[in-house]
This record gives C-alpha cells, structure tokens and sequence, in this order.
C-alpha cells in the first residue's frame, strides 16, 4: 500500500472517529467545536488526496488510449 492510501486511510479512520464522538453527545461543547475544527481539516485533507488520484487517473488513460473520452466520476 502507498504512503498516501495509507494516509488517507488513517485520515478516514480518524474522521469516523471523530463523527461517532459527536454523535454520542458525551463531548463538552468546547471539546465538540474543537473535534468538528480537526473533522473539516480531515475532510479537506481527504478531499484533496482523492481530487489528486482521479487527476492521476484521467492523465492515465489519456495516456494509454487515445480517442478515450474521460468523464466525471458519478457514483449515483
């Protein structure tokens, strides 16, 4: 596994964590503000890392076919 699926592995651990914390409802509510600060961060880190993949993905088989058509991932 890479350093980075790794990290984003760790990043959505930490961040189901965080939101099974809130929901409980047994955080101060200043311990909630700062647990839901580190969950935006997460989820910005995250999103950033899969933003970074799919570009991986749509320069591969730009690369490996030509006349392919890439489109927007819809997992609806």
């Amino acid at each position: 596994m890479s350093q980075q699926s790794s990290q984003f592995e760790q990043s959505l651990q930490k961040l189901e964590s965080i939101v099974k914390n809130l929901e409980s409802g047994s955080l101060s509510l200043e311990d909630s503000l700062t647990a839901f600060q580190e969950g935006v961060g997460l989820v910005k880190q995250c999103q950033g890392m899969l933003s970074t993949a799919e570009q991986k993905v749509e320069m591969l088989v730009k690369a490996s076919a030509e006349g392919v058509e890439t489109k927007p991932f819809n997992p609806e």
